[in-house]
């Protein structure tokens, strides 16, 4: 969320930064919403000085007047909520400003590549997709995960059940012993407020899966553990000794998708269901650069263990997500595509999410909103599918890379 006060000194500034996300959005609304709202705090403040004054008078007339300026008030107060309600829909709307280096775009033809790592695998024969080397062995089932949920679900069966457990457990070593990310194990369903601390309300709200409660309050299903990781410090005052935090979590996410009606529909790229490996940090604003580069390294180094070939993409304006200020891609390369495809985002939210949750610390300077940054470490789904494809044999046997051995039972194929 951004910060009113900062917006009315620079109004030009803010116009342009709004402007690069390719949003349409008409400041003079909100500005004229801000005037009107401190001009009427201004007169109930008045009123109410006026009101205290006449409280001290023992004049008779004076009661009729008192009871006159209170109407007034509640008057004024009525119209402060619809404007403060109005100035928060207006804001609570609004994407987060992009750095500067980051490039302007409309979308992902102006993104960037920064890096590529890994050397892309020459095969001598036609290479299968996920879901053949899945289907031949019936390990990955969509028959019967139509039957019991719909569209966009899968059953892993045997080995790539195990494969599965075996990627989330080898991502979570690295992240806890190599990069000494505390490990959580946190709720899949949240409140509203959760939701709205993160940037996941009202904006997308479309997009996910509601729940319905007895007493009517609002509750969701969790689409990514950054939601819940990073809500770990609303509404709290860190000191500045607390930071940084680093959390990590392998969860299951829940996507309606709403936006991506025919896109990816085949096999498991896509999914309303699936498990991630979630990186959130907190720490000081000033650090958030740093951190983001250093949770990009923790991203790739899943990568680079299991020598999948990949890229890193710079993402443009318009193509980052709404709470970003900055934010990479990792792609990993597919070879039934013969194409990289995004495995991983890692992105600093600066100060944005903080307000919104309320996530200040505090040190000799006072205190301050924390920077929030979050990265998937990675996507389950897809680096199962990234794996399996560029480990493939001719007769449709997988190969396991050596640091996976020890998660799959010491198997060298399935």
């Amino acid at each position: 969320m951004h910060n009113l006060k900062e917006i009315r000194k620079s109004v030009e500034i803010f116009k342009k930064k709004i402007k690069d996300r390719y949003i349409k959005f008409d400041i003079e609304i909100l500005l004229s919403l801000d005037k009107k709202n401190r001009e009427t705090i201004q007169k109930k403040e008045n009123l109410e000085k006026e009101k205290k004054i006449l409280s001290k008078s023992k004049d008779k007339d004076n009661f009729e007047k008192s009871k006159k300026l209170s109407n007034e008030i509640n008057s004024l107060e009525k119209k402060l909520e619809t404007f403060q309600k109005d100035i928060v829909n207006l804001l609570s709307n609004l994407p987060n400003l992009a750095l500067e280096d980051v490039p302007i775009g409309a979308n992902d033809q102006s993104n960037k590549i920064i890096k590529k790592n890994g050397s892309v695998k020459d095969f001598n024969f036609d290479v299968k997709s996920h879901i053949e080397l899945g289907e031949q062995n019936n390990q990955i089932d969509f028959k019967s995960a139509s039957k019991l949920s719909g569209s966009r679900f899968v059953v892993l069966n045997k080995n790539f059940a195990l494969l599965e457990r075996a990627l989330i457990n080898f991502m979570l070593d690295i992240h806890t012993i190599k990069f000494d990310y505390e490990e959580v194990s946190p709720p899949l369903i949240v409140n509203e407020n959760v939701m709205f601390g993160t940037g996941q309300l009202p904006k997308f709200e479309d997009d996910q899966f509601e729940i319905l409660t007895e007493n009517s309050e609002r509750k969701f299903l969790i689409p990514t553990a950054e939601v819940v990781l990073t809500n770990l410090v609303r509404e709290s005052i860190l000191s500045d000794n607390d930071l940084p935090k680093r959390f990590v979590a392998a969860t299951p996410c829940f996507r309606k998708e709403a936006g991506s009606y025919g896109k990816d529909t085949k096999g498991i790229i896509r999914q309303h269901q699936f498990y991630k490996v979630e990186l959130v940090s907190i720490v000081k604003p000033s650090d958030c650069i740093k951190e983001l580069d250093k949770m990009l390294n923790c991203a790739e180094e899943v990568l680079k263990q299991l020598e999948i070939p990949y890229q890193i993409i710079l993402l443009s304006t318009g193509d980052m997500g709404f709470s970003a200020e900055k934010t990479y891609d990792i792609e990993a390369w597919i070879p039934s595509e013969n194409k990289y495809r995004e495995i991983s985002s890692c992105s600093s939210c600066g100060k944005f999410q903080a307000r919104r949750m309320n996530a200040k610390y505090k040190d000799s300077n006072g205190s301050d909103y924390v920077g929030t940054l979050n990265g998937s470490g990675l996507a389950v789904g897809r680096l199962l599918i990234a794996l399996i494809e560029n480990n493939q044999n001719k007769d449709g046997s997988i190969n396991i890379p050596n640091v996976l051995k020890k998660y799959m039972n010491n198997l060298s194929k399935i």
